[in-house]
């Protein structure tokens, strides 16, 4: 696997580094977020180990900037703050795993090869048109680069009309998508959900209404 290890402690860093070169991975190592970042940016990377206190540019920020990239790398995040809360927004922030310091190396590598396995399985594409990007796999949702926060049936509705490529797209098909086998198709749910996804997509409006055949994303 290529590995970036981002850790401001140099001893720690270097010697995690060669343990985890030891084991036949390719690692990187960046010394602070801005580093790692200007890294991410240039290769692709099964997983980022990442210190959360970091200098130069916070580790949250970095693992923020991770996630809106939409790269299929996986984030093991590093702390000494082993609270609870701590961890939670770790993971609320896009890490898809948090390890609390101090740790034992034996932890740290099985966990980094537990997340290289997810890093290559395959991910769903991320669909874009007409400024939207939405990527299934990380359920996340921008328009002209701005996050947009979504439902899940909002989100089920936007999917399939991305997926359409712009040809129009029924109400009962959403229906059947978006909702469950309970739904009632003489529901007014279709059309509820179309109307907040346009309210929170903002101007110009770009899901369009098609008389008599359904939605479409020009």
């Amino acid at each position: 696997m290529r590995i970036l290890l981002v850790e401001d402690e140099r001893l720690l860093a270097d010697t995690v580094a060669q343990g985890l070169r030891r084991a036949a991975h390719a690692v990187d190592v960046a010394y602070d977020g801005g580093a790692a970042l200007e890294r991410v940016g240039v290769h692709d990377y099964d997983v980022v180990v990442l210190d959360r206190d970091l200098p130069v540019v916070h580790g949250d920020e970095v693992c923020r900037a991770i996630v809106r990239h939409g790269s299929p790398v996986r984030v093991l995040m590093l702390t000494a703050a082993a609270e609870i809360d701590d961890r939670v927004t770790g993971l609320s922030l896009g890490a898809d795993d948090y390890l609390p310091k101090p740790f034992a190396f034996r932890e740290l590598a099985a966990r980094v090869t537990a997340l290289g396995r997810r890093s290559r399985s395959a991910a769903p594409p991320v669909l874009e048109r007409a400024g939207v990007r939405l990527d299934p796999h990380r359920r996340e949702v921008y328009r002209n680069g701005r996050y947009v926060p979504l439902s899940r049936k909002e989100f089920a509705v936007l999917a399939e009309l991305l997926r359409a490529d712009g040809a129009a797209v029924s109400a009962e098909r959403l229906l059947e998508k978006a909702w469950d086998e309970h739904a009632d198709p003489f529901t007014h749910a279709v059309r509820m959900a179309v109307l907040k996804l346009r309210r929170k997509l903002g101007d110009p409006p770009i899901v369009l209404t098609e008389p008599g055949v359904g939605y479409r994303i020009p």
